[in-house]
């Protein structure tokens, strides 16, 4: 019987040294992005969809002006 007493005191004295160790939670540092070959994929399309919005628009523009002088 006696063995059972020591153990649990032990077990106390582990658990209170444990939980009050003083030290602050260390921050969970948010992961860094990392650059994969889509992102250079990604933003080549991006400029050509930009690119091909202002070739439209010119289109529309020069359009317009061909109907307005054959009219």
């Amino acid at each position: 019987m006696k063995p059972l007493p020591i153990l649990l005191y032990a077990l106390t004295c582990t658990l209170a040294l444990g939980a009050c160790s003083g030290k602050p939670a260390e921050p969970e540092a948010k992961a860094a992005d990392v650059a994969t070959p889509f992102d250079t994929l990604k933003a080549t399309e991006q400029r050509a969809r930009e690119v091909q919005k202002v070739v439209d628009k010119q289109a529309a523009d020069q359009n317009r002006q061909i109907e307005a002088q054959q009219q």
